[in-house]
């Protein structure tokens, strides 16, 4: 069961993961403008931007920008950056960013197609980046990517899973994500990863409902006591370097699910459709997710 009366806390990874595969590349103003729009709506965390060569994703160029033309959200909404090296945190940390997010694969063939390196290296390169930001005075969170399945390798063990996650607990991480980057996972398997990769450090879940599943997979972190959750304004979302990965679950989605359940978040529900309705119109396309189409209940 659902355990009412707790509060769970939503991070918006809509302006990075999903505008970051987008076919249509939004200027950093717009990309700023959405950002605010969410905070807006009561989001404690918001995913601003990728400090990411913009060869490799064009459609993040300009993160500097996109923090330039942000407030601090009247201190209520924390604008993070994702980063894939120190040369990304550094930029991160001079552009102002509340925190930094840093992902790594679990599997050696998506780690050289996605970051040019493999596991070792990209998990002592957390360990760097989870110190450099805690000297800087920010928060750093982990992701561990691919942690239900790998699109080049398939199956990952849950064993490898546990061990990174107490790797990056050991090297100071104030929270780890476990990500199902090609939405692959079933609710067991969630169930699963999340008992193994219990502890003193929160453990959160990154889902993309690639194959239905995404939903039910967030429904069976919460009644293991997951209480972190990324998802994505409209249910947009994919990895450039992932065949076939399509969007994350829609914020406005989870967050329907989780007000009829009775679990706090501080999120406004109507303010957040209205932010999807107006980002689908800046895309000139319906957006995935379903319930800014169908509205709340009682509408």
């Amino acid at each position: 069961m659902i355990l009412h009366a707790m509060r769970v806390t939503l991070c918006d990874v809509g302006p990075r993961d999903g505008l970051q595969n987008d076919p249509v590349a939004l200027e950093p103003p717009v990309r700023a403008e959405l950002c605010a729009r969410l905070a807006a709506t009561g989001l404690p965390r918001v995913e601003a931007a990728s400090f990411v060569h913009p060869k490799l994703v064009p459609q993040m160029a300009g993160a500097e920008e996109v923090f330039a033309a942000l407030d601090d959200g009247g201190a209520e909404t924390t604008f993070a950056a994702l980063v894939l090296n120190r040369k990304g945190l550094e930029r991160a940390i001079a552009a102002g960013a509340g925190e930094v997010h840093y992902a790594y694969p679990l599997t050696d063939t998506f780690a050289a197609r996605n970051q040019n390196t493999t596991v070792e290296e990209a998990a002592r390169t957390a360990a760097e980046i989870v110190a450099a930001a805690h000297d800087a005075g920010l928060r750093a969170t982990v992701t561990l990517a691919v942690a239900f399945g790998c699109p080049f390798e398939g199956e990952v063990d849950p064993g490898v899973v546990a061990d990174h996650a107490a790797r990056m607990a050991a090297a100071g991480a104030d929270e780890l994500m476990l990500a199902d980057t090609i939405g692959v996972a079933v609710p067991r398997q969630v169930a699963r990863l999340v008992e193994s990769t219990r502890g003193e450090v929160p453990v959160g879940l990154h889902l993309h409902n690639t194959r239905n599943t995404g939903y039910a997979n967030a429904a069976a972190g919460l009644e293991h006591g997951v209480t972190l959750f990324d998802a994505s304004v409209g249910g947009l979302g994919g990895c450039p370097f992932a065949p076939r990965a399509t969007g994350n679950i829609a914020t406005e989605d989870l967050l329907y699910m989780l007000d009829r359940e009775g679990v706090e978040t501080g999120v406004d529900l109507d303010a957040l459709i209205a932010v999807s309705e107006w980002l689908g119109g800046v895309l000139g396309r319906d957006l995935p997710g379903l319930v800014h189409r169908a509205g709340p209940f009682p509408a």
